[in-house]
């Protein structure tokens, strides 16, 4: 009564006496009713009552002061409890019980509503009342789960029976109201916990997990939700919020592994876990007792220490006197480091599941069963349901159950698999084969293995980890370990849909780069968070990493899609020509956007892994490594993996040698306060330990200077040198220049100049006034360099004894103003162009973005100051419009400038459309690989004859319809040649088959065609000796009457001017060659190989070649000897007038002969239009 009156000046005197009136007037205990609880004359209006002021005072003034009054007149116990174990199940007398059952039930779900306000919520009224009312609402929970005579639970399900029964097309919004009302009661009491900061005055086993869940069964709380969740979606709508909240209270912070242990199963574990308590108190122990104090401790001790600088520091206890080392490790542990601390932001701990709760026998048997029935029929329908819920935003949806969604997720996926194990190992133990067992697929969970809630997921845990929100993104990456860790077990099913199914979804969520550096980034900005986040980033990156590298390995060709930022260029207000849109204009004169662009890219996990030895994320497992005494050997294992893959598998072990990581490793294995040397991750620990300090010892000999290296953290760059001994190389990205441009048509350069600058006008016009500034003080200076030349020469000419030679003039550079002209000067092409037609020049690479313009020493001043007097005219009024109709803008003017490659086969260059076709059949041809002869470096001066047109025709030049036809031809041609070719792929290699008659038929029927041929050159021959024989003698007459009256006219001895007509077959000329052919002649090959056979015959007395002269062909025929066969060969010489020596006919072909040696030498080359 007195800690009553302590508080009531909290609390108006009028509602205090308001709210104690209307509880007198509801009921009580009556001596006629034989103790039992007597309802008042006006029970119903007075509840009516108790909740008006619940709702018009309470909450709308945002105080506490009706529930407080309510709690010290024990409403809850003596009244409400009591109206609702008045109500019989077989409800004779009508709905009044039904209706006042109803109506206490609206007022206790606000008594028991859970007492959460932040710091800028609460008030005066708050602080005084909420201990109080969170110390009254354990004992409302106590009173409804251990109700002597009623299961108060039971009698709330009863009043929303009704309304369930209805279908939802019939149920009104009353129906739906009752329905959520008796849900968020069950929630209210599966939320009440017994305060951490708060006495309890009762056993808090009554409140526990384990009585609440052994409640819920006992009182088919646990049937209705079942009920709930497999129907949402049909029969129920907006009851899956509390639905979800009800099972996030019930399972959060139990182990699903242990949940589905057999008994004997879990009694070993606890026993093992026990064993380690146990081990790591004997550890303490036995630590303490090296330094444990003696009999003589009741002295006290008390000593110096000498410092530097003859400074002294006092330190007691008896511990001290061992050694030196005892009294620095004192003296450090007395330090103190009184760090700033800003002031943490104020979490929800209702919503916190880090907190292991332990569960008997009992309440774990009924909660396993309520889990594997929730799993078989209500998981899906309500997880998808809720998921669709979360992706609309509706308003029933808040920002707490996206976190007990994402939560549940994780912790039902775990129980999955853990059942699954736990059915394996008792098939195990009956003997029954994987392949005789029925295997459970898991279709199961199906609801959340699919992309929309991969979406939501990576949606999610962006927002929480931008927004700092820690709570929320550890529940996000609990779930998303334990979906990976589900599809890995999918993988390794038996079931071939399953392994697709999980081949899929790894596909997805390794596909998006996104999702790796979101991993990355999480573990990188660990800051101070807690230990339960910590636990869960590390355990991600874990598992990720793991995962992703075997599938890596697996899937060689994995592709990622990387989202990189992008320059964009606005829209220009005028639509801009494809050309335009090839140009590659200054960036840094435009506006620019960023968007995000997606590219497809190789997966490397090298380079990914790499990312994870960051000296951040190295920070982080050391962070968690330093509660190595409370870690499971699990945890332990985690953290050693990374280790190892940071110092051997990425060689990177400089990460790890910094003096407190040093001494992290050293005192877990040497200690004080070091690992259970019984854990089975110790040996690996200690080998781990041993190899770093190794690798210590011998960077400190190879690279001294990482002495002081150990003192800091490592940045890449250092890191590399520290750990290879040389810097690492940097790949610089160079950009490479636009394309040069040009003005379309034959215009002059003062008419391009000014198609360029009205082109520059519209948005470079600070570029134009630049090039004409520069060209005119680069004409300035060239006319002072001018004039002070002449005067040189001018005082050379007045002095005989002086000689000066007349230098060229310097050259000028080019500066830009500032680095964005720099970039202009190499981004922009239109710029560009503008200073090539003012006759600058670029010197260096062209893709060099520093590459200097200059002025070369030809361009005089007056060049100079004409360009920029055309410049000047044409900036001031620029003409737009050109062409001949002036309809074609400026810009349109302008085309891309194409450099002329070497292409691998000319076809020409052609705008009809019908050459496209020929062109593309002749690229699918194969090519022609037979060896030609090379063409000689430089060409040999060639003397051509004359035609008789040629006088006529001297002027006239072909028009574009005959060169487009000619090239056609050439083409035409050049596929049909090209058709003839096999390729090698397909010709069969018949050398290596043996056939002995095949080839002896071959090899006759060929040397009766080579002594035909041979006969029929020969006869050709005598008939054209003797018709060559005739036409010589006729024309050696006519030279030799032409010569008689030559000398009688001078009547002076001269030589025979026919002597250098009719050439000797002795002379070196003749040796080689006589032409004997005209330019009107069109000769086959063989018409050729037949004239020149005729002409051979007069050389045959010295057994030299010869040549014959065709339009395209040149023919050389080789007389061995008397009795001999003719050796036919072709070349080409560069013209027609040029001498074709031995050494430019090719041997292509030989052909051996049986019975005679011999030579057959051909060589076939065109000498068509050069292409």
């Amino acid at each position: 009564m007195a800690e009553q009156n302590a508080y009531s000046g909290a609390v108006d005197q009028e509602v205090r006496a308001y709210i104690y009136s209307l509880a007198s007037a509801l009921g009580g205990t009556g001596l006629d009713e034989d103790g039992r609880y007597a309802l008042g004359d006006d029970a119903s209006a007075v509840l009516k009552d108790i909740k008006r002021w619940l709702k018009l005072y309470d909450e709308k003034l945002n105080r506490y002061d009706v529930a407080r009054c309510l709690a010290e007149a024990n409403v809850f116990k003596g009244d409400l409890l009591e109206i609702l174990s008045l109500w019989p199940e077989d409800d004779r007398q009508g709905k009044l019980m039904g209706k006042m059952a109803l109506s206490c039930m609206e007022i206790m779900v606000p008594l028991t509503w859970p007492i959460e306000k932040n710091e800028m919520q609460m008030t005066a009224s708050h602080y005084c009342h909420a201990p109080y009312l969170q110390l009254a609402q354990i004992g409302y929970k106590r009173e409804i789960l251990e109700h002597p005579s009623t299961a108060i639970l039971r009698t709330a399900i009863r009043i929303a029976l009704p309304s369930i029964a209805l279908p939802i097309s019939e149920r009104s919004q009353r129906d739906e109201g009752i329905i959520r009302l008796v849900l968020y009661f069950l929630r209210n009491v599966a939320m009440i916990s017994a305060p951490a900061n708060l006495p309890v005055e009762w056993n808090e086993n009554e409140v526990s997990r384990a009585a609440t869940i052994a409640a819920f069964q006992a009182q088919d709380v646990f049937t209705l939700l079942l009920t709930i969740a497999s129907n949402i979606g049909e029969d129920f709508n907006t009851q899956d919020v509390v639905v979800l909240e009800l099972l996030f209270h019930i399972v959060k912070g139990i182990d699903a592994e242990k949940l589905f242990m057999e008994d004997e199963e879990l009694h070993q574990k606890n026993s093992k876990e026990l064993k380690g308590l146990m081990l790591k108190e004997a550890a303490m122990l036995q630590g303490y007792a090296k330094n444990a104090p003696t009999r003589h401790n009741r002295f006290g001790t008390m000593i110096w220490v000498k410092r530097d600088n003859e400074r002294v520091s006092t330190v007691s206890g008896q511990d001290v006197l061992m050694d030196g080392q005892h009294a620095l490790s004192k003296m450090d542990q007395s330090k103190k480091w009184n760090k700033p601390k800003q002031r943490k932001k104020e979490q929800r701990t209702t919503n916190h599941f880090d907190l292991p709760t332990p569960l008997n026998k009992n309440s774990k048997k009924f909660l396993r069963s309520f889990v594997e029935d929730f799993l078989d029929s209500g998981f899906n329908p309500l997880f998808a349901h809720l998921r669709r819920a979360i992706e609309r935003d509706a308003d029933r949806v808040l920002e707490s159950h996206q976190q007990q969604f994402l939560y549940l997720i994780g912790w039902f996926l775990q129980a999955e698999r853990m059942r699954k194990a736990s059915k394996k190992r008792q098939l195990d133990k009956q003997g029954v084969l994987d392949s005789v067992a029925e295997v459970d697929s898991y279709s199961l969970v199906a609801s959340v293995l699919n992309q929309e809630t991969f979406i939501l997921l990576n949606k999610q845990m962006q927002e929480w980890l931008d927004h700092k929100q820690w709570l929320e993104l550890d529940a996000a990456m609990r779930c998303f370990t334990q979906i990976l860790l589900t599809v890995q077990e999918m993988s390794l099913s038996p079931i071939d849909e399953d392994q697709e199914i999980a081949d899929n979804i790894q596909n997805r969520i390794f596909y998006e780069e996104t999702t790796h550096d979101r991993v990355i980034s999480i573990l990188r900005n660990y800051k101070d968070q807690n230990f339960s986040y910590l636990d869960a980033c590390t355990d991600l990156a874990h598992v990720f990493l793991r995962l992703l590298e075997q599938y890596s390995k697996g899937n060689i060709d994995l592709q990622v899609r990387s989202r990189q930022r992008a320059r964009r260029k606005k829209a220009a207000k005028t639509a801009e020509s494809d050309i335009q849109a090839d140009q590659q204009d200054s960036e840094a004169e435009d506006e620019v956007d960023v968007q995000r662009l997606s590219k497809e890219r190789k997966f490397d996990f090298k380079r990914f892994a790499a990312k994870f030895v960051t000296q951040p994320c190295v920070n982080t497992f050391v962070t968690f490594t330093t509660y190595y005494k409370d870690l499971t050997d699990e945890q332990l294992k985690r953290a050693h993996r990374y280790f190892y893959r940071v110092a051997f598998k990425q060689e990177m072990s400089v990460m790890l040698l910094r003096l407190d990581i040093v001494s992290l490793f050293y005192r877990m294995i040497k200690g004080p306060d070091g690992m259970n040397t019984a854990s089975s991750i110790f040996n690996e620990w200690k080998e781990l330990a041993k190899q770093v300090f190794r690798k210590l010892i011998k960077q400190m000999q190879e690279r001294p200077g990482l002495a002081v290296e150990l003192l800091f953290s490592k940045l890449s760059s250092t890191a590399f040198y520290l750990e290879h001994g040389y810097e690492k190389e940097a790949i610089v990205s160079t950009s490479r220049a636009p394309p040069g441009l040009e003005v379309k048509g034959s215009l002059s350069v003062a008419d391009q100049i000014a198609v360029v600058v009205a082109s520059l006008s519209t948005n470079d016009m600070n570029h134009i006034v630049f090039a004409e500034n520069a060209i005119l003080a680069a004409a300035s200076e060239r006319k002072a360099w001018e004039a002070s030349n002449e005067a040189k020469v001018g005082d050379a000419e007045g002095n005989a004894t002086l000689q000066v030679e007349s230098p060229p003039s310097p050259v000028i550079v080019l500066k830009p103003d500032n680095e964005a002209r720099r970039i202009a000067l190499f981004k922009n092409a239109r710029l560009r162009l503008l200073l090539k037609l003012a006759g600058l020049e670029c010197v260096g690479d062209t893709d060099d973005s520093h590459a200097p313009w200059q002025f070369p020493s030809q361009l005089s001043s007056t060049e100079l100051q004409t360009t920029a007097d055309i410049i000047a005219t044409n900036r001031r009024n620029p003409r737009e419009n050109w062409g001949e109709d002036n309809s074609v803008p400026a810009e349109d003017m302008l085309q891309r400038k194409y450099t002329s490659q070497a292409p691998a086969v000319d076809f020409g260059l052609s705008d009809d459309d019908d050459l496209e076709d020929l062109i593309a059949e002749a690229q699918a041809l194969p090519r022609n690989t037979m060896t030609t002869r090379k063409h000689p470096s430089q060409p040999k001066k060639t003397r051509k004859r004359k035609s008789i047109d040629d006088d006529d025709d001297a002027t006239s030049l072909p028009d574009e319809d005959a060169i487009k036809d000619r090239r056609k031809a050439r083409l035409l041609a050049d596929i049909a040649k090209r058709r003839k070719i096999k390729s090698s792929e397909f010709v069969h290699d018949s050398d290596e088959e043996d056939d002995e008659a095949r080839d002896t038929a071959f090899f006759s029927n060929e040397e009766a065609h080579r002594i035909g041929q041979a006969r029929k050159i020969m006869e050709m021959l005598r008939a054209e000796q003797s018709q060559r024989t005739k036409s010589q003698d006729k024309s050696k007459s006519r030279k030799k009457q032409k010569l008689d009256e030559a000398e009688k006219e001078n009547a002076t001895p001269a030589d025979s001017s026919g002597e250098n007509d009719d050439v000797s077959t002795s002379s070196p000329r003749s040796r080689h060659f006589a032409l004997a052919s005209s330019d009107n002649e069109q000769d086959t090959p063989l018409s050729s190989q037949v004239e020149a056979a005729a002409a051979a015959k007069n050389a045959s007395s010295t057994g030299l070649p010869f040549a014959e002269e065709s339009e395209n062909e040149y023919v050389v025929m080789e007389i061995d000897g008397a009795g001999q066969d003719p050796v036919i060969s072709k070349a080409v010489a560069t013209d027609v007038a040029d001498e074709i020596t031995e050494d430019d006919v090719s041997d292509l072909e030989t052909v051996p002969r049986k019975g005679h040696v011999s030579r057959r030498r051909i060589a076939i080359l065109d000498d068509s239009e050069d292409e």
